[in-house]
């Protein structure tokens, strides 16, 4: 973990602002900026020079209030999940910490809804709903610290992204607060309401470059009666695709659709100890989550997987430790990964029915100019997300990777852009990403993103240098 500290002082207008704030709402402590000021990038240097605790929306909106006063930058922070460096403070921003906004209401049965704030954590939101048999169906790895707020303002994805889809399409209203430090409340409970922009959409996604979310309405789904995890082993990539093709046509509802490489169970293995149920080692594994199926579909179809040759090996789990202990398989990746080496991240994105062609372009630049470097792969194949990371050859200083993964990003992008892919799948832009936005972006959609960003931001102090440089 890095323990930075900022190496200049605060300046005299962030002094002057923290004057106005009662002593308990923010701190200057070192090790708390260390924490604050970073997300799960270990590319940048946190460099805050305070962080904010508000404790309610009409705070944010006193705080931002006063950097719009003081021309105070603020970079808004909820659980620091990120990979793209959308969170980092490291030119002196304040860090807006929406931590301890995590009341969360009474859940309507009735209309399957309930209104939370930003810092509420991914998972209490899954246990709150539960008992009524409810679930706001936007769940990672990282849900035991991601917060809503954090969720919404990159529009996360997941491991549930081809049952439920993103997590825009599970939010009805929000509380927003701009710039300027005026509150919005857009939508609320309701499912229909087409009268004229729908600004919420405007925010999610927008990695708090144009206001500070502070509360969401929240959709909730029901909670599947029978759920069944399997993981089977299967020869190579192009075995994961056909695996996927058969299973989008087996008369059964696919919940999840999850693919790991040997490199990435091994990282996992050498982190946890768990091991898989599986005798072999294979070129790939697919981890399947299905929604009631009953057990004679079950049962024909894991025998046609076999007789097709489309699967090596194969296992259902019996029980609920046993679907979890599955499932550490692929969600334990990337903290393993980051817990035994130095990663350099890619989440990108490509159509469904170009993966294969995409894979095999991809292996083919990594033999001819990577040869030896252990490469570990993983994503939701159903909804195209592949993780591409790349791992620190342990001899090779941190200097020296990161020119070389940033020579790998730059051959690889027009690889996605050849294939009409994303650069970013589900963890936004941030700084990481910043200089190949315009591998997915044509410059007058960029253009137009400049110009919202005038109008709700004049002064740029919402999240500055993220997305895109200032104009």
């Amino acid at each position: 973990m890095l323990v930075s500290v900022p190496t200049t002082p605060a300046t005299p207008a962030t002094e002057a602002l923290l004057r106005e704030l009662p002593s308990d709402l923010y701190t200057v402590e070192p090790s708390e900026l260390a924490e604050y000021g970073r997300d799960w990038t270990k590319v940048f240097e946190p460099k805050p020079s305070a962080v904010v605790f508000p404790r309610t929306a009409a705070d944010v909106s006193r705080v931002l209030r006063l950097a719009s006063q003081h021309r105070v930058a603020i970079v808004p922070s909820g659980g620091r999940t990120g990979l793209s460096g959308g969170a980092v403070a490291r030119n002196g921003e304040i860090v807006l910490s929406l931590a301890r906004m995590r009341a969360m209401g009474e859940v309507d049965t009735i209309g399957g809804t309930v209104r939370v704030e930003a810092g509420a954590v991914t998972e209490a939101v899954h246990q709150h709903v539960a008992p009524h048999g409810l679930t706001w169906p936007v769940d990672f790895a990282s849900k035991g610290s991601s917060q809503v707020g954090g969720n919404i303002s990159t529009n996360a994805g997941g491991v549930k992204v081809i049952r439920y889809g993103l997590t825009r399409q599970w939010v009805l209203g929000l509380e927003v607060a701009l710039a300027s430090g005026e509150l919005l409340t857009l939508g609320g409970a309701l499912e229909k309401d087409n009268t004229g922009l729908d600004l919420r959409q405007l925010f999610i996604g927008s990695e708090g470059t144009l206001g500070v979310i502070t509360a969401a309405t929240l959709k909730l789904a029901h909670l599947p009666a029978k759920l069944d995890v399997m993981l089977f082993g299967v020869a190579d990539i192009p075995a994961v695709v056909r695996l996927f093709q058969a299973t989008r046509k087996a008369p059964f509802t696919l919940a999840a659709y999850e693919f790991f490489t040997p490199a990435c169970l091994a990282r996992v293995q050498r982190h946890r100890s768990v091991r898989t149920p599986l005798a072999a080692e294979h070129g790939a594994y697919v981890l399947v989550e299905l929604e009631g199926a009953r057990e004679d579909e079950l049962d024909a179809w894991f025998a046609q997987l076999f007789e097709d040759e489309i699967i090596e090996d194969g296992t259902r789990a019996q029980h609920t430790a046993q679907a979890r202990d599955l499932w550490t398989l692929r969600e334990g990746i990337s903290e393993s990964l980051s817990a035994t080496g130095m990663p350099h991240k890619n989440d990108i994105s490509i159509p469904v029915a170009s993966l294969q062609p995409f894979v095999a372009d991809l292996e083919q630049l990594l033999a001819a100019r990577y040869q030896g470097w252990e490469i570990c792969l993983f994503g939701h194949v159903g909804d195209g997300n592949l993780h591409v990371n790349v791992m620190k050859p342990d001899a090779m200083d941190k200097a020296t990777f990161l020119a070389k993964t940033s020579e790998l990003d730059q051959t690889m992008f027009p690889l996605v852009q050849k294939h009409h892919g994303s650069i970013s799948a589900e963890h936004g832009i941030g700084l990481l990403k910043k200089p190949y936005l315009g591998f997915t972006r044509p410059p007058e959609q960029i253009a137009l993103m400049r110009q919202m960003k005038k109008l709700l931001d004049p002064q740029g102090i919402l999240n500055p240098g993220k997305i895109f440089d200032a104009q």
